[in-house]
C-alpha cells in the first residue's frame, strides 16, 4: 500500500478521485491545504484522511511515501525538491517546473534521493490511446505521416479571477504551458520526439500578460510532421486530435479533457485491411483510464515493474519542447531540439 499525502485541493480533487479508483494500491492519508475547509469538503466524510495546512508537518511525516503536488506552478520546484529531500517519491502536476534549468536540478535531487519523480500527464491513459498503441503493435499502423492538435477551449474572466492565473510569475506561461501541454505530451507519445519546430503565439482572447492562442509547426525526429493549433477563444471547450499513419488514419472525438478516454475512430487506408485493424480492436478490453491509469502505472513503477508510467525525462522533455516553442515566437526563427545548455531560453522562459 502506498500512502499518499496530496498537496493542494484544486485539481488535487481529482487525483484524490484516481487514487480511490485503486484502493488495493493507494491510500490518501492527508490532505494539505492553506484553505482547510475546502480540503474538507474534498475528504468528504472519509475519516482516515487528516487535513491539514502544515507542509513541513506533512514532509516530515514517515508514514507518508508518496507527496502529490498539486500547487500553482511557480511552487512546484520547490516542493517538489524539499519532498525527494525528505525522502519522498513525488507526483507533481504540470507544468512540471518553469525551465530546462530547474529540470535538471531536479533530475540531480531525485538522483541523489534515490526517489522517483512522476510528472502529470494521464491524458496517456485511455481507451483510445490503448488501441493506438495496439495497431502499431500490430504492426497495422506503419509509418507515421502527419497529425493535427486542436485545443480550442474558452477561458474567459471567471477563470482569470484567480489572481495567479494569466501571469508570468503565477502561472509561468499561458495557453502553450498550461493547456496544451497534455495534448503535446500524448503527440509525442504516439508519434515520437520533436526535432524542430516553428510557432507563433498570441494574446488575443483576453487581459493578461501569457498567449492564449498559439500555433505550432513540428517535425518529428522520424521525419513526421504535426501542427497543433490552441486558443482560449472557442465558443465551447473541445480537444480534436487526429493521426495519420502509412496503414490507418486515427480520429479522436472532441472531449475536451479526456480525450483518450473518448470514442475514436480507426479507418484503414488501402491496401491495408479494414477488417485486420476491427479485428485488433475487438480484440482488447477496456483499460483503466485518466488519472486511474496514471496512478496504475506509477504503483506498477514502485513495485519494481515499470514501463507504462510518466518517467521525470518524459517531464523534461515537455518542459524542453514549451521552451522551444517560446523561443521560436519570440525570434520567429525555427528551433533545433534537443536543446542544449547554452539554449537562450535554458535557464527561463519568463520575460
Amino acid at each position: 500500500m502506498i500512502r499518499v499525502a496530496i498537496i493542494g485541493t484544486g485539481i488535487g480533487a481529482q487525483h484524490l478521485a484516481g487514487y480511490r479508483a485503486l484502493p488495493d494500491r493507494f491510500a490518501v492519508t492527508t490532505l494539505c491545504d492553506l484553505d482547510p475547509e475546502r480540503a474538507k469538503s474534498v475528504a468528504g466524510d472519509d475519516p482516515a484522511i487528516a487535513i491539514t495546512a502544515d507542509l513541513d508537518a506533512v514532509l516530515a511525516d514517515p508514514a507518508i511515501d508518496l507527496i502529490d503536488v498539486c500547487l500553482p506552478p511557480h511552487l512546484h520546484f520547490p516542493v517538489s525538491k524539499a519532498a525527494l529531500e525528505a525522502g519522498k517519491h513525488v507526483v507533481c502536476e504540470k507544468p512540471l517546473v518553469r525551465s530546462l534549468a530547474e529540470v535538471d536540478a531536479l533530475i540531480a535531487v531525485a538522483e541523489a534521493a534515490g526517489k522517483q519523480v512522476f510528472p502529470v500527464f494521464q491524458y496517456r491513459y485511455g481507451p483510445g490511446t490503448q488501441q493506438i498503441r495496439a495497431l502499431i503493435d500490430a504492426g497495422l499502423a506503419g509509418k507515421p505521416f502527419a497529425a493535427s492538435l486542436e485545443t480550442h477551449w474558452n477561458r474567459g474572466p471567471d477563470y482569470y479571477a484567480v489572481p495567479w492565473r494569466g501571469t508570468w510569475a503565477g502561472e509561468s506561461g499561458g495557453a502553450v504551458l498550461g493547456h496544451a501541454i497534455h495534448n503535446h505530451d500524448l503527440l509525442c507519445s504516439v508519434f515520437g520526439p520533436i526535432s524542430e519546430l516553428s510557432a507563433s503565439t498570441a494574446t488575443r482572447v483576453n487581459e493578461i500578460e501569457t498567449e492564449d492562442c498559439g500555433a505550432i509547426l513540428l517535425v518529428h525526429e522520424n521525419g513526421a510532421l504535426s501542427t497543433s493549433s490552441i486558443t482560449l477563444g472557442a465558443a465551447t471547450d473541445s480537444t480534436r486530435l487526429r493521426f495519420t499513419f502509412e496503414g490507418v488514419t486515427a480520429e479522436s472525438g472532441t472531449a475536451p479533457y479526456a480525450p483518450a478516454e473518448d470514442q475514436w475512430t480507426f479507418t484503414a487506408r488501402a491496401p491495408h485491411d479494414q477488417a485486420a485493424i476491427d479485428a485488433v480492436l475487438a480484440g482488447l478490453e477496456a483499460p483503466l483510464a485518466g488519472f486511474a491509469g496514471y496512478f496504475d502505472a506509477i504503483a506498477d513503477a514502485l513495485e519494481g515493474r515499470g514501463g507504462r508510467e510518466v518517467t521525470l525525462q518524459d517531464g523534461r522533455r515537455s518542459i524542453e519542447l514549451v521552451t522551444a516553442v517560446y523561443e521560436a515566437a519570440r525570434t520567429g526563427q525555427r528551433v533545433s531540439l534537443p536543446l542544449s545548455r547554452a539554449a537562450p531560453l535554458y535557464e527561463s522562459w519568463l520575460p
